[in-house]
C-alpha cells in the first residue's frame, strides 16, 4: 500500500442549513420567511383566490428581522418557501469596548466577543447608560442565516 498521507481542506461549514422549505399557504402573521435571501418577521399576510391560471397566491408582508426594513413577496401557495432558522439567546453584558464591540457571558462560563453594539439608537443608548450605571444587564442576541445581532435588553438589577 501507500505510505503518503492525504490532507484534505474544506472550505464549507458542518452542513447544518440556514433556512427549511415550508409551504407557502402554511406560514402565518408571527412566523419567518426569506424574501430577497434577508430573514423576515411576517407582518401581514393575504391569500387571493385561484384565477384563471390555477394557483392561489399568498401575499407576504414582512419586517427584515436585523435591518427593519419593510420587504414583500408574492408566492403561489402551494410553492415552498424558505424559512430561517431563527435563535434568541440571552447573555450576561460584561463589557464594551472602544471599537463598538461588546463582551458576552455565555451559559458554559466562556466569552463571546465578536459582536457588535446594537445600530438601534435607543438600544444603543439603553445599554451604554446602564453599563455606565454598573448595572446586570442581559442582552438578547438574535440569530438566523449566519447573522447575529443585539435585539433586546434586560436590566438584572445592579451588580
Amino acid at each position: 500500500m501507500s505510505d503518503e498521507e492525504h490532507h484534505f481542506e474544506s472550505k464549507a461549514d458542518a452542513g447544518a442549513s440556514k433556512t427549511f422549505p415550508q409551504q407557502a399557504g402554511t406560514i402565518r402573521k408571527n412566523g419567518y420567511i426569506v424574501i430577497k435571501d434577508r430573514p423576515c418577521k411576517v407582518v401581514e399576510v393575504s391569500t387571493s383566490k385561484t384565477g384563471k391560471h390555477g394557483h392561489a397566491k399568498c401575499h407576504f408582508v414582512a419586517i427584515d428581522v436585523f435591518t427593519a426594513k419593510k420587504l414583500e413577496d408574492i408566492v403561489p401557495s402551494s410553492h415552498n418557501c424558505d424559512v430561517p432558522h431563527v435563535n434568541r439567546t440571552d447573555y450576561q453584558l460584561i463589557d464594551i469596548s472602544e471599537d463598538g464591540f461588546v463582551s458576552l457571558l455565555t451559559e458554559n462560563g466562556s466569552t463571546k466577543d465578536d459582536l457588535k453594539l446594537p445600530t438601534d439608537d435607543t438600544l444603543l443608548a439603553q445599554i451604554k447608560d446602564g453599563f455606565a450605571e454598573g448595572k446586570d444587564l442581559v442582552v438578547s442576541v438574535m440569530s438566523a442565516m449566519g447573522e447575529e445581532q443585539i435585539c433586546a435588553l434586560k436590566d438584572i438589577g445592579p451588580k
